[in-house]
This record gives C-alpha cells, structure tokens and sequence, in this order.
C-alpha cells in the first residue's frame, strides 16, 4: 500500500525545510562530525547489555509475490538464551540482496561469533600493523577499516541491532540467491518486489507494524527505489553507497561504458545466483522452478555487455544495447531515483571516490525533508572501504552505531538527538572532517582558472607540462594528446575497481605514473589555505582527427614534495557531449558546472575533424582543502582504463587517433571552480 497524500506532505516538509535553514537556531551550535555527547549515547546504546541475550533465525522462510514468484527470506528475531524467539512485536529491518543471503549468513557468522569475531578482529588488527611499514609499497588499511571501524555490520545482519529489539529480514532478490524469477537488476517488476516485501513485513505476527531498510551498494539502491514510492509501513532508510542514475553511475558514466566495475560485477551475481539451497537437496524440498529459471537466464545483462563491446558501428546496435540508449527505456527510467519524491527520514552514507559518487549528494539535495530527518555523511574511502576511519577522533562514529540511532529514532520514538546531528558531514579530501549545513557549502566563489601552455617546471613527466593561471594566455598553440594505458595507475582506476587497486598507493594517491599519458596544468602554489567544494568543469577547446573522441579530466592537489593526487575527476565521449540544460548547473556568468549528459543515440553529434569543437567534461563533485604551497592541477587525458571505454562503435570512429587542444583567446580552455577564496 503507498503512503496517501506523500506528494502534499513532501510539499509542507519542504517548507519547513526552507524555514529551518531561514530561522536561527537557538539550541546552540551543531554538534561536530564525532557528535559529541549524543555520541557517546549512541556508542553505549549499540555496544552496551541489550534486553535480548540470543538471536534466533528462521531460514529461507517463501514470500509469495503478485506475480506467483516465491523470494526466499532469513529472519533474524531477538531470543533469550536458549534461542528461542521472543513472541514480542517489534520494529522490522529489511534488506533485500542480490549476493545471496547465504553470504550475508556465513559473514554475520563469522564477524559476530563471541569467539570468533574477536579473534577475527585481532587477526584484522595484527595484518594492519605488521602491513604498517609497507604502506607506501602495499596499503592494506582501507580494507582492515571497514572491518574495524562497524561498516562491514550494514552489509551484514548487526546482531546487537538484532538483540536490542529489532528483527530483520534478508531476502533474495528475484533471480537470485534462493528466490525464484529471474534477475530483473533494479528494473520494474523488482522493485515492485520490495514494495510487496515491505508490506509482507509489517502483516507479520513478529512485526509492529513499522519498517526500515538497510544494506549497502545494491541494498542502498533498492532502499531508495521504495522510498520513492511511500509504502506505508515504511518509517526509516539508511542507504549506504546508495546509486540514483546507475547508466551516469557506473554502466556509461560519460558516454563510455564501465569497464572496470561491470564485467567484475555482473560475473559475482550471475555466479552466486547459480549455488543451489544445498539443505532443501538433502531433506528433499528442492525447488525445481528455481532450477527452471536459473537455466532460462544463466547471464543476465551478458548480452547488453558484449553488445557493448563488440558491435562495430552504430547501424548494428542490437535491441539490447538500444534500449540503453534511449531515454524513455524502461532500464533508463527504471534506473533514476526519482529522490524528490522521499517522504521517509533518509540517511545517506557515501564517499568522494565511491563507485556512485555523481548521485550520493545529488540524491541528498533532492530528497524534499528539512535536515535533521535526512542526512548525509560523505567520506575519502572506495565502494569496498564501507565506513573506514569512523568512530575515531574526529571522525563520525561508526556506521552500526549511526544506523542503530537512526532507526531507534524514527521506529522507536526515542529522542537520541540523532536528528539534531550534521545534517551534512563531510571528509575534506587533504584535511579533516568538517560539519556543514548543506553540500556544495555556502560562501565558495566560482572561478575560471585558464589551461595555457607555459610550462609550470612541475610536470617533466608529462606528455606537456602547461600552466593554470587566473587570466586567460594570449597563446594560440596547440597541445596533442593520444590514448594511453597508464590510467590502469590511477585513483580513477581504483574508483572504477571499488578500491581494489587502492591497494597500490603508488597509484591511487598519486597521479604521476598516470600523468605521463596526460597533458598537465599546474597553477603557482598557493599562499594561503583554500576549500574547493561542489561541482567543477573543465572546458577544453576540442580539435580531433576522427568523428568521435573520449576526454578526461582530473582535478588534482599538487603537493610541495611533487605527489600529485586526484581530487575529482570526469569524462565524455566526444559524440555523446549534448547535455540536458534543464538539469545541468550553471555558474552566474553562464558558464556549465554540472553538464547534465544526454547519453541518447537520438542527441549524439559527431565531431568534424579538424574543426574546433567545445566540450565540457564535468567533474564529480568534491570537498577538498588545499593548503599552503600546493597547488591546484588539471589533468587531462585521451583514454581512462578501466574507468570506462568508449561504446565500440564508438571507439571504431574515434580510430584512437589523437587529440588535440588548440589554444586560442577568443575560444579558452579553463576549469570553473567552486572556491572559499580566489585564486591569484
């Protein structure tokens, strides 16, 4: 059932919204990113004696569908020692999985086990220091973070969430896991599932009536997609790595397809989908429709991807890949978060090189709730790294700990403060946690900084070392640049890869190695401390030898001992530049600073060769604190492996032939940033 009048009441909460950010408080300031006081409430409310000593699960437990599909569900219910089930009822946690729950069952297990899990910790603990010195050389710390520091816990089944009153259902997603169907990857019919699971929930004997939704990545999206729709029973979501445009997100982010993430990803799913229920074999309940519908659909979305890979031109684009490549397909309608539609309490959890970067703050600004009843964290880490560096000195407390607050707010009526907490915490990339009123932060200053061909004598190593200056040079040379492989070193590469190949920081906190692809533009050092936070673009004035080309671009921080890292990043296939003005940022003075892309067949528009062309690469957004004496860098390249590459047809056009800036006054090339102070 939807939540009656949710369009009017999203009306007046915006309102009050706006009211809150007019009025001034008067409950003094806000508390800072370790939320002080309330904090510690939180902490002890999470890790101190809960009312319920054990945890029982009923396993695999059918939820019939409106369309016959059996999902299959473990249900976690707090219990007394013996393990039997309390007969109370109480508030409901659901998380709905494409990894099979039997992961999320084997994890929980072994993270939580009063014998195990402690040793685990030790052990996770021991390999980070004995991994300390070889940091520089092999960096392990990202990984061991999530772990350490309560995020693995939102990817799991939190057992003290669990034991102070909650129960929690993990279900399959259709076409995988035990669930019967076939994978249908976010589309229609799925999300209709959770809908229905959502209102399955709250009829229980269990249940109280009142529902949240946690889980991370797939978990996070599909908690958004209900959100969206304002299923009654529905009080509470907390999205961690949540996705709102998965084709700009991770399938085409600017035109080219993510070649990195994709292939790795659509494999672990099509693969986990095929391990049968092993227990049901044995007692003789196995379900043979669910065998039916794995063998109907062993690869999901494998066609769309060789489609992709392998079609030579654009005459020959199949159905498959069409449909991704038209606005109006349902994949492409299916896969938007709709987040302006949100009437439940939201808290978003995110990063700056997470895999879904581009809709985390997006979705946040959207999303019609006065802060406080949402909320949005947005860390340094990658997708794999959930939560790493929380509840230490400074820093937010720990994702479980956040999440338990959360939903013991709005589904237990507990005033824990939580709602008074950011609304908006943000790790600056280079500094500290800071705590701000909204994101992009108020008081930055847009500023053009110009790409010119002076060399800055900081970038020997580059294909051309050029100058970013606050005035715009009168050269009208010209800088080439061709397609290169050293973007598999980057920290887009560990962006792309969700952080495994963060595991080198030679590379991924450090763009030297990639900037010998690069054409390099480096402003003097800075004198004073200045913040670059929201969107940024980069114009480059285009000539290329072929009808289509791939741009990318890099926003860096150019430290004084020469370490060059990434702060944000962007790109756009050449053909595929056309941006929808209705939902692309401006600046003041006219100039783009979010491009909204079209990525349509219908929009695309090839490139003359020879002729100069604009193209705007817009940047992910950042929040990021350069200090005294380094220096801002733009970084801009011809290919980004294995962050994307560009549709094949595509790629065929461009032959791979090179790229050129061509400087000229009248036409500049320059970055439109976002900063608390001008630079010059």
């Amino acid at each position: 059932m939807v939540r009656a009048g949710a369009v009017a009441r999203a009306a007046v909460i915006a309102a009050l919204g706006v009211l809150m950010v007019l009025v001034p408080a008067t409950a003094g300031a806000a508390p800072p990113p370790s939320g002080g006081a309330a904090a510690a409430r939180w902490v002890a409310s999470h890790d101190g004696p809960q009312p319920y000593p054990g945890v029982a699960v009923t396993w695999d437990v059918p939820i019939r569908m409106s369309d016959g599909t059996v999902l299959r569900a473990n249900v976690y219910r707090p219990a007394d020692q013996a393990g039997r089930a309390t007969t109370k009822k109480h508030p409901v946690i659901v998380n709905m999985t494409p990894y099979t729950k039997l992961i999320t069952a084997v994890g929980t297990a072994a993270t939580q086990h009063p014998v195990l899990g402690p040793f685990l910790m030790q052990l996770v603990n021991g390999i980070s220091q004995i991994a300390a010195p070889i940091r520089d050389i092999a960096d392990i710390s990202h990984f061991t973070g999530a772990l350490a520091d309560g995020g693995a816990r939102t990817f799991l089944v939190d057992e003290d969430l669990v034991r102070s009153g909650y129960t929690q259902v993990v279900v399959d997603v259709r076409g995988t896991g035990f669930s019967q169907g076939t994978w249908d990857v976010f589309q229609n019919r799925e999300q209709r599932d959770t809908v229905e699971v959502i209102d399955w929930a709250a009829r229980q004997g269990f249940s109280n009536g009142k529902i949240g939704m946690s889980g991370v990545s797939y978990s996070a999206i599909n908690q958004i997609q209900a959100a969206n729709k304002n299923p009654e029973p529905l009080e509470a979501i907390f999205p961690v790595e949540p996705g709102g445009d998965l084709i700009r997100d991770i399938v085409a982010p600017g035109g080219a397809l993510g070649v990195g993430f994709l292939p790795m990803w659509l494999t672990l799913v099509n693969t986990t989908k095929m391990v049968p229920n092993v227990a049901s074999m044995l007692n003789g309940t196995f379900d043979w429709k669910w065998l039916a519908d794995r063998i109907s659909d062993p690869f999901t979305f494998y066609p769309e991807l060789f489609s992709a890979l392998l079609t030579p031109d654009i005459p020959s684009v199949p159905p498959e890949l069409d449909k991704l490549l038209q606005s109006g397909s349902e994949p492409r309608t299916a896969w938007l978060d709709r987040a302006e539609r949100i009437t439940t309490p939201t808290f978003i959890y995110g990063g700056w090189f997470d895999l879904f970067t581009n809709s985390e703050v997006r979705m946040y600004d959207k999303i019609p709730l006065p802060p406080g009843r949402k909320q949005l964290i947005m860390g340094d880490g990658y997708h794999l790294t959930i939560g790493g560096g929380q509840g230490r000195a400074g820093a937010p407390p720990r994702l479980d700990v956040l999440q338990k607050a959360w939903f013991d707010k709005w589904l237990k009526g507990i005033d824990n403060g939580i709602d008074s907490y950011g609304p908006v915490n943000l790790k600056q990339v280079g500094d500290s946690w800071i705590t701000a009123q909204q994101f992009p932060r108020a008081g930055m200053t847009r500023q053009r900084l110009y790409l010119g061909d002076r060399r800055s004598g900081t970038a020997p190593h580059a294909v051309r070392d050029g100058s970013l200056t606050a005035e715009p040079t009168g050269s009208r040379g010209r800088m080439t640049i061709s397609p290169g492989v050293l973007t598999l070193c980057s920290r887009d590469s560990a962006q792309q890869m969700a952080g495994v190949t963060a595991f080198f920081p030679w590379c991924a906190e450090d763009a030297r190695i990639s900037e010998h692809n690069a054409l390099t533009f480096t402003s003097a050092p800075m004198r004073t401390a200045r913040s670059v936070s929201g969107y940024s673009n980069v114009r480059v004035n285009a000539v290329m030898d072929a009808t289509d080309g791939y741009w990318t671009a890099t926003l860096n921080d150019v430290a004084p001992d020469g370490t060059s890292k990434v702060i944000s990043s962007g790109q756009v296939t050449a053909s595929l530049r056309n941006y929808d003005r209705s939902q692309s940022q401006f600046a003041p003075n006219g100039d783009v600073i979010d491009p909204f892309y079209t990525l349509t067949l219908d929009t695309r528009e090839r490139v003359t060769p020879g002729r100069p062309v604009t193209i705007d690469i817009g940047l992910l957004p950042t929040e990021a604190l350069i200090k005294p004496g380094h220096r801002l860098r733009v970084d801009v390249f011809a290919m980004n492996l294995p962050r994307g590459l560009p549709l094949r047809p595509l790629l065929n056009e461009s032959q791979l032939k090179p790229q050129h800036i061509q400087l000229d006054p009248r036409s500049p090339s320059f970055v439109n940033l976002p900063l608390s102070r001008p630079v010059g």
